[in-house]
């Protein structure tokens, strides 16, 4: 398992977990916001992630931390 704190987010991932690859994201104070596709950056169950999210998500892959 893996875990990043950044700009009012946590992002936890879980090493051999199912595909599609993918984050799961809370919110400062823990509250569960939804799964984000990394292949696509597109949310699961129709969570709309917003472009805040979108851009460190970004970034984070960019330097291999993701």
């Amino acid at each position: 398992m893996g875990r990043i704190r950044r700009h009012g987010y946590v992002i936890e991932w879980f090493i051999g977990d199912h595909d599609p690859r993918h984050v799961h994201v809370y919110d400062a104070k823990g509250g569960f916001m939804g799964r984000l596709n990394l292949n696509t950056l597109t949310g699961h169950e129709g969570w709309n992630p917003d472009k805040k999210l979108l851009k460190l998500i970004t970034e984070l892959q960019k330097q291999g931390r993701l």
